[in-house]
């Protein structure tokens, strides 16, 4: 085992950001960092800060095309430190792999975005079009005041990205292997159906509306909602949480609360989920309340000129082709998506991130760095 220090530009500059407890919505000065290297090649920076979040709108050129490194510098909390083989905010290299929180979702990627951005201005001071940043500290977080707030004020002044890099953990086993071209929808559903409380034995007092769920819930667990298509699997329902009853045993509870998510395809809209779900409902003759959420549309990046860059310099980089997938869970990118903009997920191996002992290969640091340079020499020179 070994503990020694490493020089690679990019691992260096991802331990100075781990080094910073930035546990969501915090920053702790990891964007300050950031715009400070991005300010010495001549980005101009804009921070946005709404409520207790930290974002950066950051941007060098004032023409099109846009190309946009997004991400966020919000961790999750570290949680039990007696598990973790070092601090988890104190950087620390062992046998070839970064420990830290944060390391590889998202800290590693937000510093080879930024050596890529530098070594690329440096050979191509005046490159056409434009490169930008959006970094925020609210996606761990309610993702309320952050990525969705600083496009909202990009729209409002018609300010648009034409490509939008994220860097979001998408590789499963080797760098680039996976890149994310697409996600799905998500919509997620709060229930209460009621009922009339009382005591459990005289049931002809009470109405229970656990008993009355039953069927409903085993039939909303076995709908069959789509066939998916060629870049999305089938939607998925899962119910996540159940709530009713009083603690007691004697008692029939007066209403049961029921909170589910669908993950959902190009082949489904929201409404149609809704309509259905709510016919459902009706069907089995509930007295309910129900609110929707949105928690982002699908979206599809396809063939064009962002990912043939990506695949070109995953390939150039690493000597294996990618994966284009939309599986997984959600990200910043469906709040840049809807603009018109093409999104593309691209950052290290996802093994590790949110558990105990978060890590990164430092080779992988430096070749993800390689890899945004050769996406921004295709896409800008």
């Amino acid at each position: 085992m070994t503990h020694a220090s490493n020089s690679h530009p990019v691992t260096e500059l991802t331990k100075e950001l781990i080094a910073r407890p930035s546990v969501t919505p915090l920053d702790e000065g990891c964007q300050t960092l950031m715009a400070e290297r991005l300010a010495a090649i001549g980005f101009n920076i804009e921070p946005m800060v709404f409520e207790d979040t930290t974002n950066m709108w950051a941007r060098r050129g004032n023409e099109g095309p846009v190309f946009c490194f997004a991400g966020h510098t919000d961790v999750v909390p570290a949680g039990d430190l007696s598990r973790w083989h070092t601090p988890p905010f104190e950087p620390t290299i062992i046998d070839g792999y970064l420990y830290g929180r944060g390391a590889a979702d998202m800290k590693g990627s937000l510093a080879a975005m930024i050596v890529a951005t530098e070594r690329f201005v440096a050979k191509h001071p005046n490159h056409p079009g434009s490169i930008a940043f959006l970094i925020t500290s609210d996606e761990e977080g309610p993702f309320i005041n952050g990525t969705t707030r600083v496009i909202d004020t990009l729209e409002a002044r018609n300010e648009k990205i034409t490509w939008a890099l994220v860097g979001e953990p998408s590789s499963t086993l080797k760098l680039g292997d996976v890149v994310k071209n697409g996600r799905r929808g998500s919509l997620t559903a709060n229930l209460t159906v009621k009922g009339i409380q009382g005591h459990v034995a005289y049931p002809h007092l009470a109405d229970n509306p656990i008993h009355k769920a039953a069927p409903f819930l085993a039939e909303l667990s076995q709908t069959h909602w789509d066939n998916g298509n060629e870049f999305f699997p089938p939607t998925s329902m899962q119910i996540a949480n159940i709530n009713g009853g009083t603690g007691a045993s004697n008692v029939i509870p007066g209403t049961l609360e029921v909170m589910f998510n669908f993950r959902y395809s190009t082949e489904v809209t929201a409404e149609i989920l809704i309509e259905r779900v709510e016919a459902l409902l009706t069907a089995h003759e509930l007295d309910y309340d129900i609110s929707w959420t949105f928690n982002g549309l699908p979206f599809l990046t396809g063939e064009g000129p962002l990912l043939d860059a990506t695949r070109h310099a995953i390939r150039q980089i690493t000597g294996y082709d990618t994966d284009p997938q939309t599986t997984g869970g959600t990200s910043d990118g469906r709040f840049i998506a809807p603009t018109g903009a093409k999104v593309l997920e691209l950052g290290p191996v996802n093994a590790t991130i949110h558990k105990v002992n978060e890590c990164v290969k430092i080779d992988d640091l430096e070749q993800l760095a390689l890899c945004y340079e050769v996406i921004l020499e295709q896409l800008l020179c």
